[in-house]
């Protein structure tokens, strides 16, 4: 506790001193620019995921990580932070979480990949397919776009039809052309392919029937996250069930995010409206490499080998089965249950927003900075002095947060975190507030940015 109370105490006292005006905080991660160089020099983008590069961060503010232990990182300054977003969503019980690592290291000295199915593959089915029981048949894959596009490819052969009607309301799906295409990042993709993707808008039943009857027996599948910001609106997604069943389409839940962090069979499960077919795949292994597409068996079973028709290359990765990475997934799914895990998610994302909302109003910013969507999964949005969203002001807020240790590109929760970890989260949030309302007074944040602003993802030009 003594540790803890002058860990807290140091960087309060370091926020305090100033580099300009009394207004923003000195902080400054050489080696962590050197490596962000480094990585720039042999790696596109300086990052392997498009948001975790350092243009999403204030300039020269982009901490390069050296390790991670529940809720904490340490970058490679010998800063200590409190993460959110961990992994990108992917890490919900925590950096190096106990029991998932005793079931890897279990795996590693039996070896990782054979020339023949490891029995690890059938065991991790069998517990997938009992924690979601909506589905009948899984295959496992590495990451999240694989498993959706394979989806996008079992609807288009179960339905002889080539388009694929995407929610255009939801931000991602998947890193091939089907999708980005769709994208302002849609260099490389031909215009032949972007036409066979279509959009209906999130909670209007009306629209997406209009949609599908303007493509009447063109379109194979509507794809859509089942909750994401916003929670689905009454009767929404059974709604979509039947829409698809009359029109003949697939119904495919991308539960990437919703899956386990909603409940442990997804959105899915918590909302009991069964799709066709479904995607796994973030939280399933804590941050091993996992993902799974599962679904009805009929439809999955294209992609196999009983039966007669024509054969859909649906999976095929050469490391899909790893078995340490089966081995998490399992762990993952067996810690879920023992601690309560999803209800844990929500307690802590509810305590923490309660206090951000209460620190923002307190500074006179609640109506600027706003806490959006279910407390296991909750983002925050900057607006400036006219309510817009503002990458500006979010560069601002952003910089205080890392000043203040905490590293926060979201504030998206996970179990591991501590009462006093959101305490504390609170307090540097109510410091950044105090200079967001001097920069609205101001009604301009440049002095208080120390560089470039922050940039979106997708955007058409570097």
């Amino acid at each position: 506790m003594a540790t803890e109370h002058t860990e807290r105490t140091e960087r309060t006292e370091r926020t305090e001193r100033t580099e300009r005006a009394g207004e923003t905080a000195e902080f400054l991660l050489p080696r962590s620019r050197q490596a962000n160089e480094r990585l720039h020099a042999m790696i596109p983008g300086g990052a392997h995921t498009y948001a975790k590069g350092d243009d999403q961060y204030p300039e020269n503010l982009a901490p390069v990580i050296s390790h991670g232990r529940g809720a904490h990182v340490w970058d490679i300054d010998g800063n200590r932070y409190v993460e959110y977003g961990s992994g990108l969503r992917s890490v919900s019980l925590g950096h190096a979480h106990p029991g998932v690592l005793e079931a890897v290291r279990r795996e590693l000295d039996r070896g990782s990949n054979f020339v023949r199915p490891s029995i690890v593959e059938a065991e991790a089915a069998e517990r997938f397919l009992a924690t979601v029981p909506t589905a009948e048949m899984v295959k496992f894959a590495k990451n999240g776009s694989d498993a959706t596009t394979a989806a996008v490819r079992l609807a288009r052969a179960a339905t002889g039809r080539p388009r694929v009607a995407i929610c255009a309301d939801h931000p991602f799906f998947s890193v091939d052309d089907w999708f980005i295409g769709t994208t302002p990042m849609s260099a490389g993709v031909p215009a032949a392919t972007n036409e066979l993707t279509v959009a209906f808008p999130y909670g209007d039943l009306a629209a997406t029937e209009e949609l599908l009857t303007q493509y009447q027996d063109e379109v194979a599948c509507l794809i859509l996250e089942p909750a994401t910001v916003v929670e689905p609106p009454p009767g929404y997604l059974a709604g979509l069930r039947e829409l698809a069943d009359r029109h003949g389409c697939v119904l495919i839940f991308d539960e990437i995010i919703t899956g386990f962090r909603w409940s442990e069979a997804g959105a899915q499960g918590l909302y009991g409206v069964v799709p066709d077919l479904s995607t796994f795949g973030k939280a399933l292994g804590n941050g091993f490499a996992v993902s799974a597409l599962a679904g009805r068996r009929d439809l999955m079973e294209l992609g196999g080998l009983r039966h007669s028709g024509d054969r859909v290359f649906l999976l095929s990765t050469t490391h899909g089965a790893e078995t340490h990475s089966l081995a998490a997934a399992m762990a993952v799914q067996t810690t879920y249950v023992e601690e309560g895990a999803t209800a844990q998610l929500h307690l802590l994302g509810e305590r923490l927003a309660a206090g951000v909302r209460e620190a923002a109003a307190a500074m006179g910013v609640g109506d600027h900075i706003v806490v959006r969507g279910r407390a296991s999964n909750l983002v925050f949005g900057t607006l400036d002095e006219n309510g817009r969203p503002s990458q500006r002001y979010r560069t601002l807020f952003l910089r205080r947060l890392l000043t203040g240790g905490v590293l926060a590109p979201s504030f998206v929760v996970s179990s591991a975190l501590s009462d006093a970890d959101i305490d504390h989260t609170v307090d540097v949030v109510a410091q950044a507030c105090a200079v967001y309302r001097k920069a609205l007074d101001a009604a301009d944040p440049t002095p208080w940015l120390a560089g470039r602003p922050v940039k979106p993802v997708f955007r058409r030009l570097a």
